[in-house]
């Protein structure tokens, strides 16, 4: 009898899932649109039962619809989701307020600075492999909460995160994977992934109010009967501890050995590079990867997808419209109304700093920025300019990789971005190397059901995935819009510098 493998992803503004049998095959797939709230400056919001839980179950009951599968044939299930998030919990796992989202959220400005007051900058930096405490931290996001809000704080039975809070609805076990652990909560959790109960205590929360460090691919738990009756599975199906979104991705296009590197094109852009040691920088986060036995160089942008989307929306109501009245995707016009636009778009640069910007400037009070427009602009230079303005960010984290030694072997892209043609184009020729696309493009819930699938002991380990991740496209870099491109790098990191000042000045 077959096996198959069930990964739920739960992201920004869309959840994906698929079901994939004993060979990575995917033989059903299913996605649903959410809401991101955005109900003041600086403020981002899921509601956890409704968006995570309730895509889950959805999501569940369609692939299980589509595929025509019985619940008792899954061997494993795997989630993932948004990663720097924090959802206080009573003891039955119901939220007790919104969660609040990652980096893109920086209400927690005030807790940031409280707490490297706290321990002091070169302490600090220390405890986070060397770099600085920023929006995409948990631990200043739950001190926001004990600050702002003490009687949600006082009912907390546990602090979680996205993927967390799905396992915990899944098996009613309160784990967190090493990923996400020390990393996102850092600097609580050690190596041994314990939390470190004085630490944690002296400023944030009881140790025992966060979660059980965790492998990724470690089997925590099984599905109750609560959550067999809302999501269609069977009861005492095993579950993986699960990862971020992001992770997973890396994983399912194939970032499994040092010099992988994966750029994940979704709402925003998220960069994860596999490396045999641990680089300390304070521009990027460098952390325990999902491989065990290996590291990565992370970073993350805070615009990609929701830039491209804002640029729609205001230049292209034209195309939505008539997308609307069954036209054309508009996306893909818009795609197709760019490809004229030469490399530097005549001279306009665009800072994509329009929700702040995580690495490597970690400024969440960054704003966007366009320069060089003249009468003879148009929508289009503005709008290949926006695509440029991600690709210079990701080529700024590929130089901090090289500065270290990093050989870059293969870089990868994922995401609802790969859709767009152009775009891996311009990457390829801002960066100077191949980008390459695999063959499945489901990302991250992909990669949960390989991880599943590894948990439970049906593929040997992560370097056997490579033996199922096939390439469907590479866009070759040309080295006359690499040259040019070149100099537009050089413009695009003074610019920042240069309206820094002016920025922060602004509301």
């Amino acid at each position: 009898m077959k096996k198959y493998f069930m990964g739920i992803d739960v992201g920004t503004t869309e959840s994906k899932g698929v079901l994939t049998d004993e060979m990575c095959r995917v033989i059903a797939s299913a996605a649903t649109e959410h809401d991101l709230e955005n109900p003041k400056p600086n403020y981002f919001e899921h509601d956890a039962e409704k968006v995570w839980w309730g895509d889950f179950c959805k999501l569940s009951h369609l692939l299980l619809k589509e595929s025509g599968v019985s619940s008792e044939d899954i061997a494993g299930i795997g989630v993932s989701a948004l990663s720097a998030d924090v959802v206080p919990v009573d003891e039955n796992c119901v939220p007790l307020r919104k969660a609040i989202l990652y980096g893109i959220d920086a209400r927690a400005k005030k807790e940031i600075e409280e707490i490297t007051a706290y321990y002091g900058e070169k302490r600090l930096k220390e405890l986070l492999n060397g770099r600085e405490l920023c929006s995409s931290d948990c631990m200043p996001k739950i001190l926001w909460i004990k600050n702002n809000e003490p009687d949600i704080y006082k009912k907390t039975y546990k602090f979680l995160t996205a993927s967390s809070y799905l396992t915990a609805k899944l098996t009613g076990k309160y784990v967190i994977d090493r990923y996400l652990a020390v990393s996102s909560f850092a600097p609580c959790y050690g190596k041994n992934l314990t939390v470190d109960k004085e630490l944690t205590e002296e400023l944030y929360c009881s140790w025992d109010q966060l979660a059980e460090g965790r492998e990724t691919q470690d089997v925590v738990g099984t599905v109750t009967a609560e959550a067999a009756a809302e999501t269609g599975l069977s009861e005492g199906t095993p579950v993986v501890a699960g990862t971020d979104d992001s992770g997973a991705e890396a994983i399912s296009t194939g970032v499994l050995s040092p010099g992988d590197t994966m750029v994940q094109l979704g709402s925003t852009c998220y960069i994860i590079c596999c490396s045999d040691r641990m680089i300390p920088d304070e521009r990027i986060w460098t952390e325990d990867y999902l491989v065990p036995g290996t590291y990565c160089l992370d970073g993350g942008t805070n615009t990609a997808g929701s830039l491209t989307k804002w640029v729609r929306d205001i230049y292209y109501p034209d195309y939505v419209e008539e997308e609307r009245n069954g036209g054309e995707n508009a996306y893909s016009r818009m795609s197709e109304s760019v490809n004229y636009i030469e490399a530097g778009s005549d001279g306009v640069i665009v800072l994509p700093y329009f929700a702040g910007e995580r690495t490597p400037i970690n400024d969440d009070q960054a704003k966007g920025v366009v320069m060089g427009l003249l009468l003879n602009h148009t929508r289009d230079h503005i709008c290949n300019a926006v695509l440029e303005s991600v690709g210079y960010s990701i080529n700024q984290h590929i130089k901090i990789f090289e500065e270290h030694g990093v050989k870059i072997r293969n870089l990868y892209c994922a995401g609802g971005g790969t859709k767009n043609a152009k775009w891996l184009q311009i990457i390829a020729d801002i960066t100077g190397k191949p980008v390459k696309v695999a063959k499945e493009t489901m990302g991250a819930s992909y990669g949960d059901a390989m991880i599943a699938a590894i948990g439970t002991g049906h593929i040997e380990n992560f370097n056997k995935l490579s033996d199922y991740i096939q390439i469907s496209k590479i866009y070759e870099p040309d080295r006359e819009r690499f040259q040019i491109y070149q100099k537009y790098q050089k413009l695009y990191e003074k610019l920042y510098v240069a309206t820094k000042e002016i920025m922060h000045e602004l509301p």
